[in-house]
């Protein structure tokens, strides 16, 4: 009988982060089907609706950097839990602004702002604590199944609930997602304290500045950092307009709006959970490459589908590629920068990677105004397509190395 490697088990202090990330990321999911469902009755308008898209990601470009600086200042687990705490107290409120139907097209923008800042922090002190919890060997499972429960939650369990949720009573969703966010708070809080060392702590833009000239000076994490940049520009692009593909031009209802995102959510999680596998057997740069032009051809078919479910079959297929390449560049940074740096370097790469998304938002609100509902997702997957040729050399120069090492 063969015996398993002792090592293939992930320690149980990771675990309880992975469950406080499931029930987050279920009321998260909730929330993500709740918003645009409320935001569709208040204004048809879909500049007006990538004007909410674009407040939620703002945070990322104004507050990602001194976030990262934090990160590497405070004790990262109680950045942790507060994060969500203060979610929770935010949610909480724009639930009872629904309920007396007192919210507007301001308050959702207001809303996912303030969410989206907390999250800036929580995204960071997380990505920096799980190679604290986990042995290096093991951090792209670990990372696997850290982004396969997150889209399990956000994309494949609450959007349905949310839209159910949504039809019985608009302000319940809203309430739901604040109780998630009090739970993964509360076992958040039970993770090992680990201090960081004690030293002189520079102002924060010297410590900032650190954490961009480290990205600066290694080649292929700085390139990987800009073509993330491109994408998640271009996903923002084609994404802000999906809720309209979906309800107007495809007459699915609120209910199969859920459904539908539930359905491509599937492919994501497969992603996941076949991120280390697919690594082993191609290799981390093997598989980033495949996953990039596989997003970029599909970014183009999503805007031509005939019906619901080709355009959730498109979408699940486009979620497995991003969960591939994602997993295998946050485990490249993990691996590659210092613990003492994490939070900054972390920090800078969001930056890059999330700051452009506001605009992505506006961009695809602005393509589908003048150029119809449809003409986002080609226009993205064409802009992905060029990055990637871009970025190619790079990525191809990293591989011959990386072959030359082993």
């Amino acid at each position: 009988m063969k015996r398993r490697d002792p090592q293939a088990k992930l320690p149980a202090a990771y675990w309880r982060l992975w469950w406080a990330s499931a029930v987050d990321n279920v009321g998260d999911g909730i929330f993500s089907a709740a918003v645009p469902l409320l935001t569709v009755t208040l204004t048809r308008d879909p500049v007006l609706v990538s004007v909410v898209s674009a407040a939620t990601y703002l945070p990322w470009l104004l507050l990602s950097l001194p976030a990262g600086a934090l990160v590497d200042r405070r004790e990262r687990v109680g950045l942790l839990w507060r994060s969500q705490a203060l979610q929770a107290a935010i949610v909480a409120v724009v639930a009872v602004l629904v309920g007396v139907g007192r919210i507007d097209i301001v308050g959702l923008a207001v809303t996912g702002f303030g969410l989206s800042a907390c999250e800036v922090v929580f995204a960071n002190a997380s990505l920096a604590v799980v190679p604290d919890l986990v042995p290096e060997a093991r951090l792209h499972r670990a990372n696997g199944s850290q982004y396969a429960v997150a889209t399990a939650g956000q994309l494949f369990v609450g959007p349905p609930v949310g839209s159910l949720l949504f039809a019985a009573a608009a302000a319940l969703p809203f309430g739901v997602d604040a109780a998630s966010f009090v739970v993964s708070a509360a076992i958040l809080a039970t993770l090992p304290r680990r201090p960081l060392p004690r030293r002189a702590q520079p102002p924060i833009r010297v410590a900032v500045a650190e954490g961009v000239r480290w990205l600066g000076r290694h080649r292929l994490l700085r390139t990987l950092a800009g073509l993330l940049a491109v994408n998640t520009f271009c996903y923002q692009l084609g994404n802000v307009t999906v809720v309209l593909l979906a309800t107007q031009t495809l007459h699915v209802s609120e209910r199969g709006y859920g459904v539908l995102l539930a359905g491509a959510a599937v492919g994501s999680v497969l992603g996941g959970m076949a991120n280390a596998r697919i690594v082993a057997k191609i290799g981390a740069l093997q598989a980033l490459l495949t996953a990039l032009l596989a997003n970029a051809v599909l970014f183009v078919l999503i805007g031509t589908s005939p019906n619901a479910v080709v355009l959730g079959v498109l979408l699940g297929a486009n979620g497995f590629a991003t969960t591939l390449w994602s997993v295998v560049t946050v485990s490249l940074r993990q691996q590659a920068v210092p613990t003492e740096l994490r939070g900054r370097v972390h920090s800078v790469y969001r930056m890059l990677g999330w700051g452009l998304m506001p605009l992505g938002s506006l961009a695809g609100g602005l393509v589908a105004d003048a150029f119809g509902i449809r003409a986002a997702y080609p226009v993205a997957g064409v802009l992905r397509g060029i990055a990637l040729a871009v970025a190619l050399p790079v990525l191809l120069s990293a591989m011959r190395a990386g072959k030359r090492a082993a």
